[in-house]
């Protein structure tokens, strides 16, 4: 966090402090005190503490009763939903699909992971004369598609673990059923940070999927490119993969996502 200087008077470093005053406590999990604040702003209590009571007449903060220690407000609350409410998942990665099509030719799709699955919420043909990719709506699963490993793969151990307690439906003979297999290629795509599934879905299909990240660094979807398995081989090109997590990571970024 960078540190707040300046004299106390001036207007941009009262709005910096004030703007990083409210990132602070919406990132933490408790109440803040003024002296914790103080010193993880590089600042004094004085400064801090006005801008606090500023920010609690206007409902971005609260103090709670017989308390020192601040936390974020309703204002703050209802403002953060209205901003996610209005960062679409398909609205956001639109222009990064239709830039991934045009740069491979493959069809572009962007999904979002639901408790059964990953939904399907856009895709873009690809150029080839025969169309090869998913409809808008679809499901699609977590042991079968590489949409589905991906998001898997960079959810919580909760929400694995559920997952991997389910039964898992077979689509081809390659389809991974086994959830100790699952396991390990789960391990595997986070490492490498994408995902494949040859001939897993559908026999001669294969899809190449990268992570969504949203602001708060949950997985909550992916980007992936789909085709015929002889254009997106079981071991992608380095031009697909490199493209594919740059897609995903322009997505992420426009959601808010600061780790990458």
């Amino acid at each position: 966090m960078p540190r707040i200087e300046g004299k106390s008077g001036d207007g941009v470093q009262a709005v910096q402090l004030a703007l990083s005053i409210i990132e602070y406590l919406a990132k933490e999990r408790q109440a803040v005190g003024v002296t914790a604040l103080a010193q993880a702003l590089g600042t004094t209590k004085s400064r801090i503490h006005r801008h606090l009571q500023t920010l609690v007449q206007q409902g971005y903060i609260v103090q709670p009763r017989d308390s020192d220690r601040y936390g974020s407000g309703p204002r703050l609350v209802a403002l953060g939903r209205a901003v996610s409410d209005n960062l679409d998942l398909a609205h956001v990665a639109a222009d990064p699909l239709m830039e991934l099509r045009d740069a491979l030719g493959h069809s572009a799709v962007v999904s979002q992971i639901t408790p059964d699955g990953m939904r399907v919420l856009a895709t873009v043909p690809g150029r080839s004369p025969i169309e090869i990719g998913v409809r808008a709506g679809s499901l699609l699963t977590f042991n079968s598609s590489a949409q589905g490993k991906v998001a898997l793969a960079f959810a919580s151990a909760e929400f694995r673990d559920r997952v991997l307690r389910g039964k898992f439906e077979i689509f081809t003979p390659h389809t991974i059923i086994s959830p100790a297999v699952l396991v390990a290629e789960l391990e595997k795509i986070r490492d490498q940070g994408w995902a494949t599934a040859p001939n897993q879905t559908a026999i001669g299909l294969n899809t190449l999927a990268a992570p969504i990240f949203d602001s708060s660094g949950v997985v909550c979807g992916a980007v992936g490119i789909v085709d015929m398995i002889q254009f997106i081989a079981e071991a992608p090109s380095d031009d697909q993969r490199l493209r594919t997590i740059a897609a995903a990571r322009r997505v992420s970024q426009a959601l808010g996502y600061q780790g990458l």
